[in-house]
């Protein structure tokens, strides 16, 4: 666990994190044979990704083509789903039948920190009926936990570079106007923020139109 805590500080991909959270999960937790995390975007798109193997993301894309099982449900609506075994479950009557023709036989689903735009959870699987007790409970939420920290600190990333490309790109505009009208940078930065306010525009966007324009008088 100590060691899931420095590779989740130090800075690395998110998907390598969560392939080492999931291999962590098989390693740690008995009645685990195969894990992975799902991710649900805005506007229905999932990926899956830090699987063991290919299983998880079988199972995953056999969820959001019947829309419905665990992993979803961790993902959207509850902290922890737990089936300890398929052939009796009754809330996902088509996935339960689905995933005992593949060999699973039990599941256990954490859902991640949420954010705006993405929903996730971390998902673990056993081909045995397995009791998920509370050691093994505990030992996923702390895991997920860590999974959860790694796709924070990676949408604030995304956000950073984000933040610099579009400094960046305002910042281009800038010398272009700049150079074009004969004005300062003040000058340049306020008819920017003018045509972004009258056309109803993001700034960036203003930018963008501004750099395209380059060469052309």
């Amino acid at each position: 666990m100590a060691e899931l805590s420095r590779l989740v500080a130090a800075p690395r991909k998110a998907e390598d994190i969560f392939t080492e959270i999931s291999a962590a999960a098989v390693e740690l937790i008995e009645g685990v044979d195969t894990a992975g995390i799902l991710l649900i975007k805005k506007g229905g798109q999932f990926e899956s990704l830090g699987a063991t193997d290919e299983l998880p993301h079988e199972l995953d894309q056999l969820q959001h083509t019947l829309k419905e099982g665990p992993c979803i449900e961790a993902a959207l609506d509850d902290v922890l789903v737990r089936t300890d075994d398929f052939r009796r479950e009754t809330r996902w009557p088509a996935y339960s039948a689905a995933v005992c023709k593949l060999g699973v036989l039990s599941a256990l689903s954490f859902r991640l920190y949420t954010h705006e735009r993405t929903a996730g959870a971390l998902n673990l699987f056993g081909y045995e009926p397995t009791t998920w007790d509370t050691e093994r409970q505990t030992i996923g939420m702390v895991l997920a936990a860590h999974a959860a920290a790694a796709l924070m600190a990676s949408h604030q990333s995304e956000n950073l570079q984000s933040a610099v490309a579009s400094r960046d790109r305002i910042g281009q505009a800038k010398g272009i106007i700049m150079e074009r009208f004969g004005v300062d940078d003040v000058r340049a930065f306020d008819m920017l923020r003018r045509l972004s306010q009258e056309s109803n525009t993001t700034l960036v966007e203003i930018a963008q139109r501004v750099i395209d324009t380059r060469g052309n008088h």
